[in-house]
């Protein structure tokens, strides 16, 4: 149990975990720190003397292919007993590498920035716009390639109507959104709570895939990452986006990464369908279901404006691929829409990457982040680890 919260190991592994190849974090009691492992057969295995980094472990060439086939590595315990806290505790699944996000890339969610934006961040008033602008918007979003023919034309019809924006110049013009969520090391994990900031009476859960990529741009794998929104801030100005995103325990991400390997692939990730469930102590419950296919730039499209000849990232990078979800149903009152309250439970699914499981409180009830990359550079050192970085 943790945070007096308890999950079991076949909640949150995939459907197929017994072929999948799942590298994560654990803090490690018996290690003293943090470790990279490989989870199988629900045993933690400890990969610290192959890299004692998640970004080092991801540099490796040919990692899935012998992390599928590696033997008698370390035992560090059964993954029951880091999800207890017996043994330790279950971490984000990096460390490093930089924490980026890809914004407005699905049609639903496009519509909705656009709603905030009109709204100046006044929850009551989205209803009214959703209604004027859904008929429009929505029927000319859809299935609207970014950066193609049709989306200039798209983009042409909307701006004779007055309706441009700059949410739809993101989502549908050449240039993609790519910002950076949260900083190195300060992702939570699975069962860990995630954080709303004080000031924001209007949020919501943006679930997400995750794709994790090596520093020549090479996608690994992915995960799935709960990119926590404050859409009353974010639509009071877009400058407000760092303070909207970045904050104490609003980026999680979980529970493992799945190399790819085998069966599963970027095209299998490609047409994955991502569930979400929020439930509240209220009694509250709002459930969805959204496909990866309805994405509106591919993957790959996204890592290349992420990671280019402009732009590197030596330690890697995990991006996260825009939200499929825009929250509607009123919780407060009537026109009132979504809005989190503390003690929510939310658990974004997928069975090829699990299920990640956190529970809401505001932030500065979070736990504080004060374990960053001076403090495992410390850790490493006195575990005589660093050739191993």
């Amino acid at each position: 149990m943790r945070n007096g919260h308890s999950l079991t190991v076949e909640f949150i592994l995939p459907q197929d975990a017994a072929s999948a190849v799942l590298v994560g974090r654990v803090w490690s009691k018996a290690a003293g720190g943090p470790c990279p492992v490989l989870v199988r057969d629900h045993r933690v295995l400890d990969l610290t003397g192959i890299a004692a980094t998640m970004s080092g472990l991801l540099e490796i060439d040919g990692i899935a292919e012998r992390l599928a086939a590696a033997a008698n590595l370390p035992d560090l315990g059964a993954l029951d007993d880091y999800l207890s806290g017996e043994a330790g505790l279950l971490l984000a699944p990096i460390d490093l590498q930089a924490v980026k996000a890809a914004g407005v890339t699905f049609a639903d969610s496009m519509l909705e920035r656009v709603i905030e934006e009109q709204a100046k961040g006044d929850a009551t008033r989205a209803r009214a716009i959703r209604e004027k602008l859904a008929p429009v918007l929505g029927d000319s979003l859809r299935g609207v390639a970014a950066g193609s023919e049709k989306a200039a034309a798209v983009k042409a019809l909307l701006q004779d109507m007055g309706l441009w924006s700059q949410y739809l110049e993101v989502g549908i013009g050449p240039d993609a959104e790519i910002f950076t969520k949260s900083q190195p090391m300060s992702s939570v994990g699975c069962g860990d709570t995630v954080g709303i900031h004080p000031i924001s009476e209007w949020n919501n859960p943006e679930p997400e895939v995750v794709l994790a990529v090596r520093s020549d741009g090479a996608i690994l794998g992915a995960t799935l990452g709960n990119d926590v929104n404050l859409r009353d801030v974010e639509g009071r100005s877009a400058l407000l986006l760092g303070k909207a995103k970045d904050n104490n325990a609003s980026c999680a991400i979980g529970p493992f990464i799945r190399l790819f390997h085998g069966a599963f692939t970027l095209a299998e990730l490609s047409r994955v369908r991502v569930s979400l469930v929020v439930r509240g102590t209220d009694g509250f419950e709002m459930t969805g279901e959204s496909p990866m296919e309805a994405i509106s730039r591919s993957p790959e499209n996204l890592v290349s404006q992420l990671r280019n000849r402009n732009h590197q990232y030596p330690d890697g990078a995990v991006l996260f691929l825009g939200t499929m979800f825009a929250p509607v149903k009123d919780r407060r009152g009537v026109g009132q829409g979504f809005t989190h309250e503390v003690g929510d439970r939310v658990e974004i699914a997928t069975p090829l990457l699990g299920r990640l499981v956190n529970w809401v409180d505001r932030t500065n009830a979070c736990p504080e982040w004060t374990f960053g990359t001076r403090a495992l550079m410390q850790n490493l050192a006195a575990r005589d680890l660093l050739d191993k970085v």
